[in-house]
């Protein structure tokens, strides 16, 4: 496989488009982060709610202590402020459960920011990079055999290139004509940015 151009202007061609490629990713990786970021901001209720439940959990919890020293009733009024302390639990477990919707949704959202226009790339940018390398490479390993590249030239250049040849290229790769051989061999390496 041969990844880049020989020539200039196709060799810029090329790394324009890979940065470009790049930056794609890049952009789109930093737009998930900041969605990701922006939504993180939705758990702040369920802080709330935790830190509530928490508080509320603790000061009843210590009422029904000191509720047990005293005297007769101690024990019953324990009970009674220790559905207090259920009540704190209860907004806790809330709150928690808000916090872990909002950190799947975070993520979930982040992850198809990325993965979307990472399989859009890899479906449009990756299949002609990948098209050119085998081209290239194979096209590169022929550059010993100009009448195979002449072969490949007449089948593979356009009508109007093979128009701005004097006579019929076609009948001077039948007949061995080297000079017209050379030139359709230089041509089709041309054509892929491949030097001969």
């Amino acid at each position: 496989m041969k990844w880049y151009a020989d020539r200039p202007v196709r060799l810029t061609r090329q790394l324009i488009a890979d940065l470009l490629a790049a930056g794609w990713v890049a952009l789109w990786i930093w737009v998930a982060t900041t969605v990701h970021d922006w939504v993180l901001r939705l758990r702040a209720p369920g802080d709330g709610l935790v830190n509530a439940g928490g508080d509320i959990r603790d000061v009843f919890t210590n009422a029904a202590n000191k509720a047990r020293d005293v005297p007769l009733v101690g024990d019953d009024l324990a009970g009674a402020l220790g559905n207090g302390t259920k009540a704190g639990e209860t907004l806790t477990s809330a709150g928690h459960a808000q916090i872990g919707v909002v950190e799947d949704s975070a993520f979930w959202l982040a992850a198809a920011l990325v993965v979307v226009p990472v399989l859009f790339l890899l479906v449009t940018w990756l299949p002609v990079r990948l098209r050119y390398a085998l081209r290239a490479g194979s096209t590169a390993r022929l550059r010993d055999k100009p009448d195979l590249l002449a072969l490949r030239a007449l089948t593979g250049l356009s009508a109007r290139e093979l128009a701005r040849f004097a006579g019929d290229p076609a009948v001077a790769w039948r007949t061995g004509d080297t000079e017209v051989i050379d030139e359709l061999a230089r041509r089709q390496l041309a054509a892929l940015g491949v030097r001969a």
